[in-house]
């Protein structure tokens, strides 16, 4: 039976483009859920025949009215796996989905990272603190902004004549290759957690559960 794997977003839908092309009809892609109404995502879910879902923060008054809509939407689809793909608002998940939720951020966390780092103010931060370099984390969420134990990261360079804006084009490509990379971990449920590590097992190698 297909994994059924929920995508959270805020933006272009870049990375739930990427991963459509990294998995085709290998797993169930749904719910995509919104927090804002413009959000090119959405148009993406929907050209691909994804059930898509807009919850604007901008009209809640709380984080935890915002949460309760969302979260009605997930229990009603019950994902296995919950990705989060440049989405910007706090989100106060199920219990039930501790362990099963994961973001990727657009640096070598804990570097650059936390609230308000997000898009090209990473991008800019990396480039001002003339860094060598820097790249993308994929991680687990918990209740704070990038703060859940890592699962993998990958990097890159910043050479003498980057640019944020192509700091960010280089980083957007290992991030194509880290997303789909950890969710094929997981789904092979090849990873075992120890303490804050993540430890990843061969592909010959039963792992233990969480």
């Amino acid at each position: 039976m297909k994994k059924k794997v929920a995508v959270l977003l805020s933006g272009s839908g870049r990375t739930l483009e990427n991963l459509i092309a990294a998995f085709g009809q290998e797993i169930s892609l749904g719910p995509v859920i919104s927090s804002r109404k413009k959000a090119r995502g959405v148009s993406v879910a929907v050209e691909h025949g994804l059930p898509a879902y807009i919850v604007p923060r901008s009209s809640y008054e709380t984080d935890e009215s915002f949460s309760a809509d969302i979260n009605t939407i997930i229990r009603d689809h019950q994902p296995d796996l919950i990705l989060l793909a440049g989405f910007l608002s706090f989100w106060h998940y199920p219990e039930e989905y501790e362990s099963r939720i994961i973001n990727i951020h657009p640096a070598l966390i804990p570097a650059f990272s936390g609230k308000g780092y997000y898009g090209m103010n990473v991008h800019n931060a990396v480039y001002e603190k003339g860094v060598k370099v820097t790249g993308c984390t994929v991680h687990f969420v918990d209740r704070l902004y990038d703060h859940g134990p890592i699962i993998l990261q990958k990097w890159c360079p910043v050479e003498d004549d980057d640019t944020p804006e192509s700091i960010s084009k280089k980083v957007f490509e290992l991030e194509c290759q880290a997303y789909p990379e950890a969710v094929r971990l997981i789904l092979d449920d090849r990873l075992r957690r120890r303490g804050q590590r993540i430890l990843i097992q061969k592909a010959d190698v039963k792992n233990e559960a969480f």
